[in-house]
């Protein structure tokens, strides 16, 4: 095992630095920093490639230990108690963090089941909403999320944390062309027949429980403030509504909170198939 030991806020330190905290400098590097014991249990599970460990060499648990010995990396990076403490983002500091290399976006290279179960997610807005909608799609079986258009940042750690280990366990792709979603949907109609495309509306369309929800689908979600894609929406087959109580000030759910609704009733429908 490679191993450097960093001392000051070198150039190194500082390239750590920026995978925290600048999105171009994250994708020139296609890189980006973890931390927490979640997180690096997920993405050593789900075999992301780890680049480098960071740690003080001084404190570190029989777990942490096992995981550097064990993960094949490029060079590891041992830094001083207070090197770690500046660059965690935590209260009380990680005893370990990684560099992991981001993933090519391929909806080719993304297995689906024999019954799709795909979400899409247009131009998330908020760090805290598109980590909650991972956490939401891999707590209830989907298959793949898709990201669309300009959106927060999906290697942001805020998003990573939020997502609460999720993160390397469902798979998302990010699509910056309509047109290739189009083509993808239209291989999946030919390929799965009954293949559903199922919108998502604050006006009183047809109730989520009324809508046959057990073949394979795609549930669109729209952005926080400007709903889903005019495009997209007049691409569904099916737009519905989650019914809310009339005495109701409220007027829409969060849009994850929405989300984990309509997921929920999609799994309810299929476990009673």
């Amino acid at each position: 095992m490679a191993e450097t030991r960093i001392f000051s806020k070198n150039s190194t330190y500082q390239k750590f630095e920026v995978l925290k905290t600048n999105r171009n400098k994250r994708y020139r590097y296609n890189e980006f920093l973890v931390e927490g014991v979640r997180s690096l249990n997920e993405a050593v599970k789900n075999h992301w490639t780890i680049k480098s460990f960071l740690y003080d060499a001084g404190n570190l648990s029989g777990w942490a230990t096992d995981m550097i010995r064990s993960v094949p990396t490029e060079m590891n990076y041992c830094l001083t108690p207070e090197l770690m403490r500046d660059l965690s983002g935590k209260e009380d500091t990680s005893e370990l963090m990684a560099v992991i290399q981001m993933r090519e976006d391929r909806l080719d290279q993304v297995p689906l089941s024999d019954n799709p179960f795909i979400v899409l997610f247009d131009r998330p807005s908020n760090k805290g909403n598109l980590g909650t909608m991972i956490r939401s799609c891999d707590a209830l079986g989907a298959d793949l999320l898709i990201i669309t258009g300009h959106s927060v940042d999906l290697y942001d750690p805020d998003v990573v944390v939020s997502a609460m280990g999720s993160f390397f366990n469902m798979p998302v792709v990010r699509i910056a062309d309509n047109q290739v979603l189009f083509d993808y949907i239209s291989q999946l109609k030919q390929r799965h027949p009954g293949f559903v495309t199922l919108g998502t509306t604050a006006h009183k369309e047809s109730p989520v429980y009324d809508a046959d929800l057990t073949g394979p689908l795609m549930l669109m979600m729209g952005n926080e403030t400007m709903g889903l894609n005019k495009a997209f929406k007049e691409s569904c087959d099916l737009l519905c509504t989650i019914p809310m109580a009339e005495t109701s000030y409220a007027s829409s759910f969060n849009v994850s909170c929405a989300a984990s609704i309509l997921m929920y009733e999609i799994t309810r429908q299929r476990a009673g198939r």
